[in-house]
């Protein structure tokens, strides 16, 4: 199915109920999983470090990010959702290094964490842009789509920091300084509603690509649960964001051939 430029695909009840559906898997399963992830990932970590945090200070921290930032519910697409999520503050970085004098495992919580604030500061400008009438008509389900896609990205990167600062690292405030003049580019080009669906895809698919890829790299065990928890979501945004620009709902070629899974050719 091919749409005319500057035209959405669904309707506004199925981007509703789309982003219901997402929303309800997030706070049901993929937090509890990503929760409980952490927490047995930061008790390995702690085991190896000589200044640990206890379990239940990890655990209130990330129980606390996550939920904070998470937990939102969809209301009659009336924009409002990011409320929570907003409040994160995040820096536009172009150059660099996250991951500086970390190693290992970290090093990849560190490049996740970089990776979920270059979706959240994008959201948040994608938010603003459209509420302010930058961009024509933005149908409020649109909107609602990005707070709630917003909302997890945010919890994703509060579980990320969770995790380092839990290891007595410093928490990752900047975006991924080498990704972030490209989508800084991309953003300035952003005139309708269907360019900024293909923006907020391109970032949905690196960010998915990404985590395939580290799962491979991860050492702990843990560490791949964490990633593979919340890859999906990744994936399901990307889905919501294929069927409203009249697409397959799945990884494909350029050309809009589905592939059978995931690549990684987009990978951070």
């Amino acid at each position: 199915m091919r749409i005319r430029r500057h035209e959405i695909a669904a309707s506004e009840t199925e981007i509703l109920e789309m982003t219901e559906d997402l929303d309800q898997m997030h706070n049901d399963h993929g937090v509890p999983a990503l929760k409980t992830s952490m927490a047995e990932w930061h008790d390995q970590i702690r085991s190896r470090t000589s200044k640990p945090t206890t379990r239940r200070t990890f655990l209130l921290g990330v129980g606390g990010a996550v939920a904070g930032a998470g937990v939102l519910a969809v209301v009659g697409g009336t924009p409002g959702l990011a409320a929570a999520a907003t409040s994160a503050s995040v820096t536009p970085a172009t150059s660099g290094n996250p991951e500086a004098g970390l190693t290992g495992d970290l090093a990849v919580a560190a490049l996740a964490a970089s990776l979920e604030n270059l979706a959240i500061y994008t959201y948040q400008s994608a938010i603003s842009a459209a509420t302010a009438g930058k961009l024509g008509t933005v149908p409020p389900a649109v909107v609602t789509f990005a707070q709630t896609a917003l909302s997890q990205h945010t919890s994703h990167a509060a579980a990320w920091n969770s995790l380092l600062t839990g290891s007595g690292k410093k928490a990752v405030t900047v975006t991924d300084p080498k990704l972030t003049p490209t989508v800084q580019t991309a953003f300035g080009k952003v005139t309708n509603v269907t360019e900024l669906g293909e923006l907020a895809l391109m970032l949905e698919n690196i960010a998915a690509q990404t985590y395939q890829a580290e799962a491979s790299m991860l050492k702990s065990k843990k560490a791949i649960q964490v990633a593979s928890t919340i890859a999906p979501v990744e994936m399901q945004h990307a889905a919501i964001l294929y069927f409203v620009l009249g697409m397959y709902p799945g990884a494909q070629t350029a050309s809009g051939t589905p592939l059978a899974f995931n690549p990684t050719s987009m990978a951070a």
